[in-house]
């Protein structure tokens, strides 16, 4: 039995009732790619995603394109012999170009042979939830849906889902089949979702898990300019606005924010983040990313932490 109860929603009309937090896979790809998170251990990967299931968590998001398949191949390892499988999420459309950098493609045949891979690298017979990574390039968002349509009828795929579309392209590819769930970026610095995407979701009844709520670990509360320094140089975060001035201060402003929240519910300024992200209606779960088994107990509070209006009003008011 898992030591923490966790709470459970149904993801849109799918019928999967999932955990409010889920394993994101992506750090558990390496280093040694485009997007990758510096080196990583795959025998502290296996131990974090037991961990994870081990207090609770019933759902694991990874993707083709993460290390180019080697984060697949450690779900897949970890996933050996347990007798309940949690739900398993992946994505296509990332393929691995020169130099390990990322090139899209959305065409039907490449999406099918990416589909049959991932399933061999995880060591399922279906996928529970399979998702396009990002629509580019945008003139073949059709193509591409239609072979999810074909997967998910040919039983290969039992969900089909969408990442990092806009609510255009949402539209356009309701016309073919209906999308299930949705996979945006939103964070206490990422809001351009609540707009018009989430609106947009909850009415439609898509399903919705969101990515980096700590913001790729910047709201974290372990992340000082230390450690940024000592980052391998092979960590994209190196290089990502959010990591670096202006945007560096402003962040680590917001997180003693968050750390002033999270010392009065005793728990970490990235739960309070997270929990901030599924106070949004839209939001069905955050998919949180763990490296080690120690960094799961800490954010597990987030799945039931009900933060007030004041605790809220708080935490944005250092937020553009």
């Amino acid at each position: 039995m898992p030591a923490t109860q966790l709470e459970t929603t149904e993801l849109g009309h799918t019928g999967l009732q999932i955990t409010r937090l889920g394993f994101g896979a992506w750090a558990i790809g390496g280093g040694d790619w485009e997007f990758g998170w510096g080196p990583q251990e795959d025998e502290q990967s296996v131990a974090a995603i037991h961990r994870a299931l081990e207090q609770g968590i019933n759902w694991i998001d990874t993707a083709a394109g993460y290390g180019f398949g080697r984060s697949e191949q450690t779900v897949g390892r970890a996933l050996e012999g347990i007798a309940e499988l949690p739900f398993v999420f992946t994505k296509c459309s990332l393929l691995e170009g020169p130099g390990r950098r990322v090139t899209h493609s959305l065409k039907r045949d490449s999406i099918l042979a990416e589909a049959e891979a991932s399933l061999k690298r995880l060591g399922l017979e279906a996928i529970d939830l399979y998702q396009i990574h990002w629509p580019i390039p945008v003139a073949d968002i059709e193509e591409a849906w239609k072979a999810l349509a074909e997967l998910k009828q040919q039983g290969l795929v039992r969900h089909i889902g969408v990442s990092n579309f806009d609510v255009e392209q949402l539209r356009r590819v309701q016309q073919i089949a209906p999308v299930e769930t949705l996979q945006p970026q939103y964070s206490l610095i990422e809001r351009d979702g609540e707009r018009e995407l989430l609106p947009f979701a909850e009415r439609e009844g898509i399903g919705v898990i969101v990515y980096s709520p700590m913001g790729s670990g910047v709201l974290s509360g372990a992340m000082t300019r230390e450690r940024l320094a000592s980052m391998a140089p092979d960590d994209w975060r190196k290089h990502d606005p959010r990591f670096n001035e202006p945007a560096l201060s402003e962040n680590l402003e917001l997180v003693e924010r968050l750390k002033t929240v999270a010392d009065r519910y005793d728990t970490t300024p990235g739960a309070v983040a997270v929990a901030w992200t599924l106070r949004n209606p839209a939001v069905d779960g955050a998919i949180v990313g763990f490296r080690r088994p120690d960094q799961v107990d800490p954010i597990l509070a987030a799945a039931s932490l009900e933060l007030s209006d004041e605790d809220v009003a708080e935490i944005e008011a250092s937020v553009r």
